[in-house]
């Protein structure tokens, strides 16, 4: 069974409990936030480039 293409269940169970260990409980949420704040932005900023290039054309 594979997992996220290339990772099987072992290699995702061994890399959360190695994130566990360097960030702890509290940390990893944060974290996770951060990335999903940051994911949000770009695909916005992206957006806006496209709609900039879109009024260019026209």
């Amino acid at each position: 069974m594979m997992i996220l293409g290339i990772f099987g269940p072992w290699q995702v169970i061994a890399i959360l409990v190695v994130l566990l260990l360097l960030f702890g409980g509290k940390k990893i949420p944060e974290l996770m936030k951060g990335l999903g704040k940051g994911m949000k932005d770009f695909k916005e900023a992206s957006k806006g480039d496209e709609s900039k290039e879109e009024e260019e054309v026209k």
